[in-house]
């Protein structure tokens, strides 16, 4: 099956209330890890590649390992471009052949936002990529975002309104309270659910998105800590939040931070128990199969399982 386009996978979720995983590859063993949970659950797939990615794997790999998994499996599967910076990466992926792509115009003036992204719009949409933008900022850091806690600005819902009117964007990423990273909240996890019902009336059937959505379970933090690591008080959003989220139309919800933690955790682990193991099979082996296990865990909590 070749790669599809998001309009399609957001207009089934809107209808049946669940959101589409979008997450974050950088490697070979990620990618399987996900896309083999994908296949067990029958669930629709959102692969995405960050500038950071990018410069790690290099584009061209990154590529091939999607093809790879279209291959391998029966998935309808996007391949999205995430928190591209400026209109010529935005270009760059149209035209190596990514499905969606996403504009983050969002730490400048609302104007200058709305022109950026109405330029990707301009480029995209001819070729049959969607868009996604971004309004608002969201607190953390991860890859190329750094936005201090001071900086974080929520979605203005009137704002949106104008915003996807003027620009023709597909989708819109909103910030109501979750943020970049492992450390998201310093007390009790709070969405701004109120905020959220405001866009969602606002724009009707409109697909929006959740950037830094990863759970950061409680174990999968452990398992680190219990390896070596240094990772105290990280907490994410509660997955119940998450499933909330769902039925306001929120149609994708971006999750990194989860996958990273559960990588990291086993390899930990395996050099923990195993000092004198130097064959990479036998540590990305496992922690491929730690990803798997966190992806059927997260498809449960968006819904979208059996829906490939």
């Amino acid at each position: 099956m070749p790669l599809v386009s998001s309009k399609e996978m957001f207009k089934g979720a809107l209808k049946g209330g669940y959101a589409i995983g979008a997450f974050n590859v950088n490697n070979m063993e990620i990618v399987q890890g996900i896309v083999d949970a994908a296949v067990e659950e029958k669930a629709p797939l959102i692969l995405q590649v960050s500038a950071g990615a990018r410069k790690y794997a290099r584009p061209e790999y990154l590529f091939h390992l999607v093809q790879a998994a279209l291959e391998t499996s029966n998935l309808p599967i996007v391949l999205h471009l995430d928190h591209g910076e400026d209109f010529e990466i935005c270009k760059s992926c149209v035209d190596q052949g990514f499905t969606s792509v996403m504009i983050d115009g969002s730490k400048y003036p609302l104007e200058q936002n709305i022109a950026m992204t109405k330029k990707v719009v301009e480029y995209a949409h001819p070729r049959g990529v969607t868009v996604e933008a971004e309004l608002g900022r969201l607190a953390g850091v991860e890859d190329a975002v750094s936005v201090a806690e001071k900086d974080a600005i929520f979605t203005d819902p009137a704002e949106a309104l104008r915003f996807v009117e003027e620009t023709g964007c597909d989708s819109l990423a909103i910030a109501i309270g979750t943020s970049h990273g492992a450390y998201k909240f310093k007390g009790t996890p709070t969405l701004d659910f109120e905020r959220l019902e405001k866009i969602q009336k606002k724009l009707g059937d409109f697909p929006l998105v959740l950037h830094g959505a990863s759970s950061v379970p409680a174990d999968l933090v452990k398992a680190c800590n219990d390896y070596g690591a240094k990772i105290p008080g990280a907490q994410g959003v509660p997955e119940d939040m998450i499933t909330k989220a769902t039925k306001t139309h929120v149609c994708k919800i971006n999750i990194d931070t989860d996958l990273r933690l559960a990588l990291t955790g086993t390899i930990r682990k395996c050099f923990a128990e195993n000092p004198a193991e130097f064959d990479p099979r036998k540590y990305l082996g496992p922690a491929r199969d730690a990803i798997k296990t966190v992806v059927k865990r997260k498809i449960k909590v968006l819904g979208c399982g059996g829906k490939a």
